[in-house]
């Protein structure tokens, strides 16, 4: 008699597994199902094969009843191996491309369907075995082994051919129990009576669940979604595996304020909430979806290429119900949900295109409360340019390839210009001309504005004392401060070394300094501002409006001349805005502040700002900013007489 102790402890692992997996929630992605349906059928084989070995000493009696149990044993046994290939087609992301080709699927399932019709005729003919004079091997029983071995040896190309997909810890494990599985088939090859087989590839299930099926690896504790390492390996997967997919990206765009208002432990049971809003709508939609949830309130929902309609529907609905307020411990919870339906990699062409742009695009776009399509608010180069600024400054910094460039700024008293605002350009070989904003954000991030900030300041002087400044008659130059280099100690002391250095008078520069800037209240800054003013150097506060400023720090600073941000301009027509703007020029000018008014496109504009006795006028209806050789023949052309 056959020894069935090794069966029944498969028998125990299996009903182990089973049960862990089921009480970890481990149910949710195709991966999860796949691993379900091997230990099921793994423990069906099992069974049968306990059934078979006791039915056999009923003998000829129980015949029917023994030719059942060997034909399911054998059946089950040979479609664990095209199971477990399913398994690895799931773990390296290839189930979308196995999938839509049907002549693969029909050549993938033959194997198995070929040894099914071989085990219903043997009912009949006893080609694969017998049972008569006990059980015996027919002719055609290797016939079992050779379509298992091909499924193995599939399997084993699929992982050769797929192994970036997946770690080398995965790896080594699904090699590992391939080899398990073939070293168990040949011992009980030479030893029948010491069944291998089953034990073998219940170990082999175990051994998933310490290296791939590891619901802490990919589970979010909060939410029972996937997490943000599944979203990651999902991804990239998909972007290597050459799939097309498409993703709903979420993003609470006042989640801070949400935190700020409630506090972070009521924060996260609304995370739970929008996450279980997220389930219900996948099961009620047919769970074709994968949710995730990575950080801060954003979540992640994917759907296979030809499930484009529902997710379309499922972002809709979300979009919907999180519009919703919602009651949650006596507060009445707004959310403003920023939704994208993208479509991978057509219109978001990289793993870390996908990831850079979801980490904030909340941020970034205008919040209309409607879901958003990946190719309306994506753009591939202006993100290729975000992405890649560091290098392009540094690039940029070490071939000295920024420019000055010079906007000139109009007297109304005058009538003609009196002096000009100079702009950082850069222009890329490869990527063309980059906006401004764009450096000057990476640059205070990374640092590098403070050279930048010093070659724009050396251009400057080096134009004033070349004589041009004098000549066209502009009384001054203006340079514009980050809030970094105003926190930096020794920046006065490098601007007038600079100045010393080209022999430029100090009241011929005019420093710029945003109204950001100016809510600091730090001593560095105020020490470096009053030196230099002490020095002779006047300051403008630019962006007037803009900000969140204490108005009492902003009339301590030394300032000459306040700017009026584009947005008033872009107000002009609203009544109450006109009335703010006429008593805001009025009150700066009782404290003998002069005024520049930017943005200014129109002659009406002209004559609307200059009736409220404003100063300056800088904009397009005079000119755009211009390199420096273009900008003196402006000037030039303005004092010609007409």
């Amino acid at each position: 008699m056959q020894n069935i102790s090794f069966d029944i402890v498969a028998l125990l692992i299996y009903v182990l597994l089973i049960i862990s997996v089921i009480s970890r929630k481990m149910t949710k992605s195709r991966s999860n199902k796949l691993f379900i349906l091997t230990m099921i059928i793994g423990l069906a084989t099992t069974v049968f094969d306990i059934l078979s070995v006791l039915s056999d000493q009923l003998g000829n009696s129980a015949i029917v009843f023994r030719a059942v149990c060997h034909t399911l044993y054998l059946d089950f046994h040979v479609l664990q191996t095209p199971i477990f290939a399913l398994l690895i087609i799931s773990y390296m992301e290839m189930w979308q491309k196995f999938v839509s080709k049907k002549a693969v699927l029909v050549l993938f399932w033959f194997p198995y369907a070929a040894v099914t019709g071989l085990l219903i005729a043997n009912l009949s003919t006893g080609i694969v075995f017998t049972l008569e004079n006990g059980y015996a091997h027919g002719m055609l029983f290797w016939v079992l082994y050779a379509v298992s071995a091909a499924y193995l040896a599939a399997e084993a190309l699929m992982l050769i051919a797929g192994r970036k997909f997946v770690t080398a810890l995965q790896l080594l494990a699904l090699f590992g129990i391939i080899a398990l599985c073939i070293t168990a088939i040949v011992i009980q090859m030479f030893f029948p009576k010491q069944l291998l087989e089953c034990i073998a590839i219940s170990l082999g299930c175990y051994i998933l669940t310490s290296t791939i099926q590891r619901p802490e690896d990919y589970i979010d504790v909060t939410t029972g979604l996937l997490k943000l390492s599944a979203y990651t390996r999902d991804a990239r997967n998909g972007f290597n595996s050459g799939n097309h997919w498409h993703v709903v990206m979420l993003n609470i765009a006042n989640y801070e304020s949400v935190v700020n208002l409630v506090g972070f432990d009521q924060a996260t049971e609304l995370v739970q909430i929008i996450a279980d809003k997220i389930f219900r709508l996948n099961k009620d939609l047919g769970r074709k979806g994968l949710a995730y949830y990575l950080d801060r309130a954003r979540f992640r929902i994917t759907f296979p290429e030809h499930q484009r309609a529902l997710a379309e529907t499922y972002a809709t609905l979300l979009n919907n119900d999180l519009k919703q307020k919602i009651r949650h411990n006596g507060f009445d919870i707004s959310l403003v949900p920023c939704i994208i339906l993208a479509r991978c990699p057509e219109e978001i062409e990289s793993f870390k295109s996908l990831m850079s742009f979801g980490q904030d695009f909340h941020l970034k776009m205008l919040h209309t409360g409607k879901v958003m399509m990946g190719k309306d608010v994506y753009d591939p180069d202006e993100f290729k340019v975000s992405n890649n600024i560091d290098n392009i400054i540094e690039k940029a910094l070490e071939n000295n390839s920024f420019q000055v460039y010079y906007q000139p700024i109009y007297s109304i008293e005058k009538k003609k210009y009196v002096s000009a605002e100079a702009l950082l350009r850069l222009y890329d070989e490869e990527h063309g001309f980059i906006n401004p904003e764009v450096i000057i954000t990476a640059a205070e991030r990374s640092g590098a504005i403070h050279k930048i900030g010093e070659f724009v300041f050396e251009e400057v002087c080096k134009f004033i004392s070349s004589g041009e400044v004098d000549r066209l008659g502009l009384d001054y130059i203006e340079v514009n401060l980050s809030v970094a280099q105003c926190m930096h100690g020794d920046l006065a002391d490098k601007i007038l070394r600079t100045m010393q250095q080209y022999n430029v008078p100090t009241n011929k520069i005019n420093l710029e300094i945003t109204e950001t800037a100016a809510s600091y209240a730090q001593r560095v800054m105020t020490e470096n501002l009053n030196k230099l003013s002490r020095s002779g150097v006047s300051f403008s506060l630019d962006d007037y409006g803009t900000g969140y400023s204490n108005m009492k720090r902003v009339i301590s600073l030394p300032l000459k001349i306040v700017k009026l941000d584009k947005s008033f301009v872009d107000e002009k027509h609203n009544p109450k805005m006109w009335i703010f703007l006429q008593n805001t020029v009025q009150m700066l000018k009782a404290m003998n502040m002069q005024i520049v008014v930017e943005g200014i496109e129109t002659q009406e504009m002209v004559d609307a700002f200059s009736a409220i006795n404003c100063d300056y006028i800088q904009g397009y209806f005079f000119s755009r900013p211009l390199p420096m050789a273009d900008f003196v023949k402006l000037v030039e052309s303005s004092r010609e007489p007409a």
